[in-house]
């Protein structure tokens, strides 16, 4: 480290280990860096949920005013998944090399002008590409991820990861809400035409996502020392970093496991505001306040996996955080199943309801695991890991819900529930020689000096 640690740097509030990571997670303080660090990270992923699920609960009008048919709608769901592959790919190693501070706001800058670029659309085409660009800004959950392993030790990462990736999520949630009631008021408050109301109310979460990212950089410190860049002791390049990660098979089957939960949630985002709009006739305000309960449910649920995963860690090794991981995965699978079965607007609430909360904490319990994968590549494998969410997405948006197939929209949900089911064996292969798998104990002939490499970054 080319800087000298002043006492302000070293004066901590929270108690740390010997790398100034701190030791215990209490979200309802702001102490920098680690808890300051947490709410800039959050609160930036939660502007971008926010941005890109603010279409959905305006589609009913969208649609009329651009004369969308359901491929394309399906296809714009796909798009905008389709581009925070890409991006989450990319984050990955660009958190490796610059730290999570300057990649998060960098992607938070760059696609605030495509959410306000909503405004200007006037054709299928456009819309579809809008929401593919909008869709990049989602790689602010890898930076988000990376900056929690970074600031929180070991004992508390899962919590860590799961508070500040589940309070963001709520934004997809929030948005569902927010959004026609933004409308709502242009229109019936304002006076202005319906065509002018939902394209004005783009405005606001393009502001709402520039003002978190430049949070993120006024106040922000990558890590508990300082700036990444300059704390950084490893002399591997851009590469060796990469296909460290890329040969890390541990990576592959976190990624599907991931596609087949956050995935599953991020599709359930796109429909379900249509999907009660039009099974039980509901206004436009209604089946966005129906859908803002599934995201809501993040508040609790997704942080509920971080701490699940920790206790099971802390009591029985690795092997409880992957047995816990596969109950709550598989669960959340049959309720997806019972919920494309259910007939009544009560009872699909309910089921809904329930299958959020076991869907947001199988993503918790899952980025509980993934710190433990690689110490030398954590980026990249947290990118592996997120971009499989949108891949996964991206899967069931195009075979279940692109509007070209002859399914009815509740059978593709209960499909979607099988595929969870199924993706969740995938856990049963996930081993970790220093720490065993789900049947299996740590292997008794290792070599000790390449132990860090199953390790959190200390």
């Amino acid at each position: 480290m080319d800087e000298s640690k002043t006492s302000d740097q070293l004066n901590f509030t929270p108690p740390l280990n010997s790398d100034h990571k701190s030791t215990t997670f209490r979200p309802f303080t702001a102490s920098p860096p680690h808890m300051r660090a947490f709410h800039l990270a959050w609160i930036s992923l939660f502007s971008c949920f926010f941005s890109t699920f603010a279409i959905p609960p305006l589609l009913p009008t969208i649609r009329r005013d651009l004369n969308l048919t359901a491929a394309d709608v399906g296809r714009a769901g796909a798009a905008s998944f389709a581009g925070s592959i890409f991006s989450r790919l990319a984050m990955g190693p660009a958190c490796d090399l610059v730290g999570p501070r300057a990649a998060s706001a960098a992607v938070s800058l760059l696609t605030a002008p495509a959410v306000l670029s909503v405004a200007f659309i006037s054709s299928p085409r456009a819309f579809i590409l809008v929401r593919f660009l909008i869709g990049f800004s989602l790689a602010n959950f890898v930076a988000c991820q990376f900056w929690m392993s970074s600031m929180f030790s070991n004992d508390v990462v899962a919590v860590a990861n799961g508070v500040a990736a589940g309070w963001a999520n709520v934004g997809s949630g929030v948005t569902q809400l927010v959004m026609p009631l933004i409308y709502s008021f242009l229109v019936n408050t304002v006076n202005l035409s319906s065509s002018i109301s939902w394209r004005f109310a783009f405005v606001f979460p393009a502001i709402f996502q520039a003002i978190t990212a430049l949070m993120v950089l006024a106040f922000g410190q990558d890590l508990p020392d300082g700036k990444y860049k300059r704390c950084q002791n490893s002399k591997e390049n851009a590469l060796g970093i990469l296909f460290n990660g890329i040969k890390n098979y541990r990576a592959w089957i976190l990624g599907l496991v991931y596609a087949f939960c956050f995935g599953v949630e991020l599709t359930t985002d796109n429909i379900i505001a249509q999907y009660f709009y039009e099974r039980f006739s509901l206004d436009m305000e209604t089946a966005g306040a129906i859908a803002a309960s599934f995201g809501f449910a993040n508040v609790v649920s997704r942080p509920a996996g971080g701490v699940v995963s920790d206790a099971m860690g802390r009591r029985f090794g690795m092997r409880g955080r992957l047995w816990s991981l596969w109950v709550v995965m598989a669960a959340a699978g049959v309720l997806c199943i019972l919920l494309g079965r259910m007939t009544t607007l009560w009872s699909s609430v309910l089921v809904m309801c329930c299958f959020s909360f076991f869907v947001q904490a199988a993503s918790g319990l899952t980025f509980g695991v993934v710190p433990f994968v690689s110490k030398r590549s954590l980026g990249v494998v947290s990118g592996m890991t997120g971009s499989g969410g949108t891949i996964g997405a991206v899967i069931t948006q195009l075979l279940l819900f692109s509007g070209s197939n002859n399914m009815s929209t509740q059978t593709s949900i209960s499909l979607m529930g099988l595929m969870m089911v199924v993706s969740s064996l995938s856990i049963t292969l996930l081993y970790f020689p220093y720490s065993g798998g789900m049947f299996c104990g740590p292997s008794t002939q290792l070599d000790p000096p390449h132990e860090e490499d199953y390790q959190l970054i200390e």
